[in-house]
């Protein structure tokens, strides 16, 4: 299975992915990546914090937009180049993020595409931002 190629592309092009954020998928990312910050991991000391509560680490919420890059839009066979990435809100445990995915410009002297890379939550409240630069997938040689 292959992704669209840069001539399958088009300004405008969208896709999404959403998942609820749950307790372990908080440790699971916490145990991956050995972020073990207690805002995540521990509810006595978050409840001492800004946000009263855990919250999801910044990173996972950023990743769902590499889920769709990678199985959407351009899809497999995309390899990622830049990701520019802005933490507006915090995500908390039971939170719905959708991660959206636009194509913004294709550029096709050096066979790349600009990605505008938004995350919002189940209020419509935008949570990241930002814009990736990858490379889609090639056509397959014939």
């Amino acid at each position: 299975m292959i992704g669209k190629t840069i001539d399958q592309l088009k300004v405008g092009d969208t896709a999404r992915f959403s998942k609820t954020i749950s307790e372990s998928d908080v440790y699971l990312f916490a145990g991956v990546t050995g972020d073990l910050n207690p805002v995540h991991v521990n509810e006595a000391y978050a409840k001492g914090t800004y946000f009263k509560t855990r919250i999801a680490h910044g990173m996972l919420t950023a990743s769902f937009i590499s889920a769709v890059i990678g199985t959407m839009l351009p899809g497999p066979g995309t390899i990622y180049m830049h990701q520019e990435v802005n933490f507006l809100a915090a995500v908390k445990f039971g939170d719905t993020v959708t991660a959206i995915v636009e194509v913004a410009e294709i550029m096709a002297d050096n066979k790349r595409v600009r990605l505008k890379t938004i995350c919002i939550n189940q209020e419509n409240k935008t949570v990241v931002d930002g814009e990736a630069i990858v490379s889609p997938p090639r056509a397959p040689r014939k």
